[in-house]
């Protein structure tokens, strides 16, 4: 199947399937998140600060968990199992989510789940940069998420039509929420079957210290940026909470990350495909700006004509740079090593997930929104400095997207 190409982009079918993977799975894990800060809020009596400390352990845990799942890839020169027990995980978890009586309970089986999409999500990440050629890596990394994020708002859109027809019926939800996950495991089981050449190279071990020494200093300062960029883009669970400080229906809330993940979609494949024929650096320092643009937008107002502005700049900054440090990972780092790279790439940026939602939790819960978002905005000058080191690693990056 990877070796047919679309007629749209000249991309593998396997992209595809890899995209309708995460669409699916993403309409399952949408359906749930974009409802859960309120659940835990308002059903479960959790503060602000438990809000942001869980999102933020949780998304911490599934790319921590991807050092190892990536590094594993690697050695074992296979990706399709890790990633299949990945998402297998994943859709094995979201029945907790309906079950669970307290906050501990929610943060168990968040962090059950996220350790699912830890598990495959360097290996997808390395089998997307397999079946790409280089010259559409870009575009096949901007497709792949663009499909992602299309899941992600239709899971919304699917719960906010639930919570008017169920009367806010939250765990109904959660449980209907099982079904697209178990389609998105069926897809990646008959869909996927993996590049001959990675399957049946000789492996080494990618953890020992002199094949760590291959992954140069191109690659450790795009590992530096993307950790930096994360602290200014903490959990879109404060969108949510900024939404319903706007006198939004609580049914209506998830519409927001709705609007988000529609911008987001229609924006990642174009983006993508840009990146293949501009410099990474100068598309990432836009991309950060418009960040801070959502971020000064989002504390100036709880008006919702105001905040839903600043969830579409949000938005565009997403389609704008994911998939680009994605695509930047993979070019800089070599064939045999990608798994380990996306690893730890994930690691770095994991551990400042955990310091930025918990952060934005104590600055929700001390200094308002407003402040919340303006830290924000200032980790994103903070980012911006970093790139402003990019002439210091000129040699292999240059070449990377112009």
């Amino acid at each position: 199947m990877n070796s047919s190409v679309s007629n749209a982009g000249r991309l593998p079918a396997g992209i595809w399937v890899l995209g309708g993977v995460s669409l699916l799975m993403d309409v399952s894990s949408e359906m749930i998140h974009s409802l859960l800060p309120l659940f835990m809020v308002t059903t479960l009596g959790a503060s602000a600060l438990m809000v942001g400390l869980i999102e933020g352990l949780a998304e911490s845990t599934a790319l921590i968990v991807k050092v190892f799942s990536g590094a594993l890839s690697d050695y074992l020169g296979r990706r399709k199992g890790l990633a299949l027990f990945g998402y297998a995980l994943g859709a094995l978890t979201k029945p907790l989510f309906a079950l669970a009586p307290t906050a501990g309970v929610v943060l168990g089986a968040r962090l059950l789940d996220r350790v699912g999409k830890g598990i495959r999500g360097a290996p997808r990440d390395a089998l997307v940069a397999d079946i790409a050629p280089a010259h559409l890596r870009g575009a096949a990394f901007g497709l792949r998420q663009s499909l992602d994020t299309v899941g992600a708002f239709l899971g919304p859109l699917l719960a906010v039509a639930l919570m008017l027809l169920w009367a806010n019926d939250f765990r109904a939800v959660f449980w209907v929420a099982v079904i697209p996950g178990l389609l998105a495991v069926a897809l990646l089981f008959f869909g996927i079957h993996e590049p001959v050449a990675t399957a049946g190279e000789k492996r080494h071990n990618p953890i020992r210290r002199e094949n760590l020494r291959r992954l140069g200093p191109a690659y450790w300062w795009v590992v530096a940026v993307g950790a930096v960029f994360t602290l200014a883009r903490f959990s879109e669970a404060f969108l949510v909470l900024r939404a319903e400080q706007g006198g939004i229906p609580l049914a209506l809330v998830p519409l927001v990350m709705v609007a988000m993940n529609v911008i987001y979609a229609a924006s990642a494949y174009p983006f993508g495909k840009l990146s293949d024929r501009m410099s990474h650096v100068r598309l990432l320092v836009y991309g950060l700006l418009v960040l801070v643009g959502a971020d000064l937008v989002l504390a100036a107002s709880s008006d919702w004509l105001v905040v839903l502005c600043g969830v579409a700049l949000w938005g565009v900054h997403m389609g704008m740079t994911q998939g680009l440090l994605a695509t930047m990972v993979a070019a800089t780092a070599p064939a045999d090593m990608r798994g380990t790279a996306f690893g730890f790439f994930n690691l770095l940026s994991g551990l400042a997930m955990l310091l930025a939602s918990v952060l934005a939790g104590l600055l929700w819960d001390t200094g308002g929104a407003s402040t919340t978002f303006l830290v924000g905005a200032v980790f994103c000058l903070l980012a911006l400095l970093l790139l402003a080191t990019r002439r210091m690693f000129s040699g292999k990056t240059a070449s990377v997207g112009g």
